[in-house]
């Protein structure tokens, strides 16, 4: 079964003074931490057994937070991130958590939220050589990683924040890989700005025509929660979302219950240690939901 890595590390610069004494991925999303998103797209993946990457000093937050993640019916270890050397270095960090098996990376602090995105996320579990990534149509291109596409939406090329976009799809931060992954990204050498570069990795599987894009639709929501404008933007569309539907994103409980992962019992336990907040109640709540 496929893996899953978040990668909670780095030290959300952006994001100053907010994040000089707290990690980013646990900023709150309007009502709960930022890597509750992430996760629970991994999850709604089928996806169980996950590894959280982080710093040394956010370790014991987030082994505070989960555990060992059986409460949700998945197994969740952590690694350790010395200094953040680029997205790819997740992959070498997971080396032996991977074991040759093919693995789903996400940024910690991506949101994707949509009808039917779940079973266009699973599409890319079906490229069994190679990887897939997941394009998205955005208004500032310059700013992500860009692919341009040929008229039947097949890869040509990618490149790095480009001064002059030929396209307006970014490459969200999501990346599902085969089982060559590792040694792909033990092959690449560091950037101009010292990292290990996902774009360099993409163009690796691009190169020997193994790379796979999945466009996201406009019924689909991507963000990127990297500015104090877009955690903003990220809080004030789940407060929307959830306070018009009665329906909350991206929470693990929910999903672990709904997925058969843990008993009714085990969801009212849950709930009993939020009594006190509407978080709680919700999970109650949960269970009379059709």
């Amino acid at each position: 079964m496929n893996k899953g890595i978040i990668l909670a590390g780095g030290t959300g610069s952006r994001l100053a003074p907010l994040t000089d004494i707290f990690n980013k991925q646990l900023l709150p999303i309007y009502d709960k931490p930022m890597i509750y998103y992430p996760l629970s797209t991994l999850m709604l993946m089928g996806i169980r057994d996950i590894l959280i990457i982080t710093t040394e000093d956010d370790f014991s937050l987030f082994q505070k937070l989960f555990k060992d993640g059986s409460f949700l019916g998945i197994n969740i270890k952590y690694k350790i991130q010395n200094k953040p050397a680029g997205i790819p270095q997740a992959l070498l960090l997971s080396e032996e958590f991977i074991k040759n098996k093919s693995v789903t990376l996400i940024l910690g602090d991506n949101i994707f939220y949509g009808h039917d995105l779940i079973p266009q996320l699973k599409k890319g579990f079906k490229v069994k050589k190679g990887a897939c990534i997941f394009g998205y149509r955005v208004n500032d291109p310059k700013r992500f990683g860009i692919a341009k596409l040929d008229k039947n939406y097949n890869i040509k090329e990618i490149k790095e924040k480009p001064s002059n976009p030929e396209s307006s799809y970014a490459i969200t931060g999501l990346y599902i890989y085969d089982k060559t992954a590792v040694e792909k990204a033990k092959k690449l050498k560091p950037s101009n700005r010292g990292e290990l570069e996902i774009t360099d990795l993409n163009n690796m599987y691009l190169k020997d025509k193994q790379l796979k894009i999945e466009i996201l639709g406009r019924g689909i929501a991507w963000l990127d929660t990297g500015t104090f404008e877009s955690l903003q933007e990220a809080s004030a569309f789940i407060k929307t979302i959830e306070n018009r539907q009665g329906l909350k994103v991206g929470c693990p409980e929910e999903i672990a219950w709904r997925m058969g992962w843990i008993s009714k019992n085990q969801l009212i336990k849950i709930a009993d240690k939020y009594a006190k907040s509407s978080y709680g109640n919700y999970l109650l709540k949960v269970m009379k939901i059709d």
